[in-house]
């Protein structure tokens, strides 16, 4: 196989104060931090100058969904920032995710966010009205758009990253959330993966929440996700 899939612990927490404390708490560990919804709308963007201050990368995931002008603009904003990536809605339409590709103008890799990893056959159903299909028809369908519409990658569980790849080309990132590690609670995700799973599938990134930031050790848990993917490298 090719090489490991980098790791992105998400820094879903409350405050700056304790994301941080976690950022250096893990060290030269981790070299790679996503940002969400939580931390960054709760009046904590100034977390993401501070990650970079500390040498960090930053994945900036705040999955834009709007008319083209006002996703064009937003990502532009997240370029200024130097964030390393960012994530938008493939929902959002092909001239959406066009006018989001032209204002990142390469500054930053833009990832299409496809089927939310809490999403089911029945969710799809009631949301989307789309019957007879599965979230990783869904996903291959939206990541080919992305693809067509110049993005870099999408965002899709463990169980569709093969077939994302094999649809989209080797050179399409594939970036998995929902990773957890055996015997590990699911939380509110529904397709879950270990880290090896997700390796074995071909996944470049692998995003880690609550399995890192929620675990009594967090350096300990980091060691247990590095190990699994080890062991990956040493089955090849």
């Amino acid at each position: 196989m090719g090489p490991l899939p980098e790791v992105i612990v998400a820094l879903d927490l409350a405050s700056a104060a304790d994301a941080l404390s976690l950022v250096d708490t893990l060290g030269a560990r981790v070299a790679f931090y996503k940002v969400g919804l939580e931390l960054y709308t709760g009046g904590e963007a100034a977390v993401v100058e501070a990650l970079r201050d500390r040498g960090k990368r930053v994945f900036l995931d705040l999955k834009y969904h709007d008319i083209p002008t006002t996703v064009a603009a937003a990502v532009d904003g997240a370029a200024r920032l130097g964030v390393e990536m960012a994530t938008v809605h493939v929902a959002g339409g092909r001239a959406m995710l066009a006018a989001a590709r032209q204002a990142a103008a390469r500054r930053v890799r833009l990832l299409g966010v496809t089927v939310l990893t809490s999403l089911t056959v029945a969710d799809l159903v009631e949301v989307w009205g789309r019957r007879a299909v599965t979230p990783a028809r869904e996903v291959v369908r939206l990541g080919r758009l992305a693809a067509d519409s110049g993005l870099d990658g999408a965002v899709a569980s463990a169980f569709e990253a093969a077939e994302l790849k094999k649809a989209c080309g080797p050179g399409f990132l594939v970036v998995t959330p929902g990773i957890r590690l055996v015997g590990g609670e699911r939380h509110d995700q529904r397709r879950v993966a270990t880290p090896a799973a997700a390796a074995r599938a071909g996944a470049d990134y692998l995003v880690i929440g609550r399995a890192v930031t929620g675990a009594p050790d967090p350096v300990a848990a980091v060691e247990r996700v590095y190990a699994d993917l080890e062991e990956v490298r040493a089955r090849s």
